[in-house]
């Protein structure tokens, strides 16, 4: 039994919580676009596997029919999700993985705890609602293989977090949704995620996209790829592609260690080509991964190929499709997104 004074701290502890938790000027936890047949995306990470703090791993928040949608869980998500002022708990309606290579899913331990540990970042009251390719094996295989390994991983900070702060064991679970070929994985409220197998190299499977549809607009998420058809296929007139590329220089390239890595993903001439067939409204680099060559360079070698509009995307990078799709940069100075 909780008393009135025991209510009145809980209650304090909460607001005063909330107080530390708001940032002034941004958008309030767990806001959600409101305008029909507008997707709003932000590019929460747009790096690789470097640790470093200009580009976190890679993950794509997409606001669209009142539903706040995470593709991929790189390192540092719930960072740039507390700084957007949005809940890693009960602010996200659901996850989709497009691999299980580590840099897409290093945060996604963080985002599952961090989610139902009580505050306005977390406070989830339901299960964590996990998307992900499957290769179809008789044992436990992709996201059902995380659901099951971060529960035993985790099992001490799960008991102890219910024995002394009475969360819910439902808050601390894993849905799982695990599928093998292309097609719709998700269909809720008027939005409609198509998942797509993509060639990340030939060990590298499953691999997928995504291609989300709301009303008239879609937007499509490459995930890690090479230049592959399928890809093309699905993306063909998106309003906005976002689309991994790997460049490096002459002298690198000629490197027998980095041959592996540079042919499981874009080139940024392969990439202009890619736009090029597409023709989306706008074509966006997210997966950024740039060894010893420019933002500039990248930008004319994707010209070279493709006469189209184009962002080099950056973390926190704000992208609203519309009739139009307008990129809106992080302000660091202000601390949100300029009106």
């Amino acid at each position: 039994m909780i008393f009135p004074a025991q209510q009145s701290i809980l209650a304090l502890f909460a607001a005063t919580f909330a107080l530390i938790y708001t940032i002034p000027g941004s958008a309030t936890a767990e806001e959600k676009p409101t305008i029909f047949n507008e997707i709003v995306v932000t590019l929460l990470g747009t790096g690789g596997p470097e640790p470093t703090a200009l580009r976190f791993g890679p993950a794509t928040l997409v606001q669209v029919g009142g539903q706040n949608l995470l593709f991929d869980a790189g390192r540092g998500v719930t960072a740039r999700l507390y700084q957007l002022g949005i809940s890693s708990g009960k602010g996200i309606d659901a996850v989709f993985l497009t691999h299980y290579h580590s840099d897409h899913v290093a945060g996604l331990p963080d985002l599952w705890m961090t989610g139902y540990m009580f505050g306005p970042f977390g406070s989830r009251a339901k299960p964590m609602r996990l998307w992900g390719p499957s290769n179809g094996s008789a044992s436990p295989s992709g996201v059902a293989k995380i659901a099951k390994g971060l529960a035993e991983t985790f099992s001490d900070d799960m008991s102890i977090r219910q024995a002394d702060e009475h969360i819910s064991a439902a808050a601390m679970q894993i849905e799982v949704h695990d599928f093998q070929a292309d097609g719709v994985v998700f269909d809720e409220g008027g939005v409609k995620v198509t998942a797509f197998a993509v060639n990340h190299g030939d060990l590298i499977k499953p691999s997928v996209g995504y291609r989300i549809d709301y009303a008239t607009r879609s937007i499509t998420i490459s995930g890690d790829t090479k230049f592959d058809e399928n890809l093309i296929k699905h993306a063909t007139g998106t309003d906005l592609l976002i689309h991994e590329v790997f460049a490096l220089s002459a002298q690198l390239a000629k490197l027998p260690q980095l041959k592996p890595v540079a042919d499981h993903h874009t080139s940024p001439e392969e990439a202009g080509i890619v736009f090029s067939r597409t023709k989306p409204k706008l074509a966006v680099f997210s997966h950024v991964i740039l060894l010893e060559t420019k933002v500039t360079e990248l930008v004319t070698r994707t010209q070279s190929t493709y006469a189209g509009p184009l962002e080099v995307g950056e973390d926190l990078l704000r992208l609203t499709v519309g009739e139009r799709v307008v990129a809106t940069k992080w302000s660091s100075e202000l601390r949100r997104h300029p009106d």
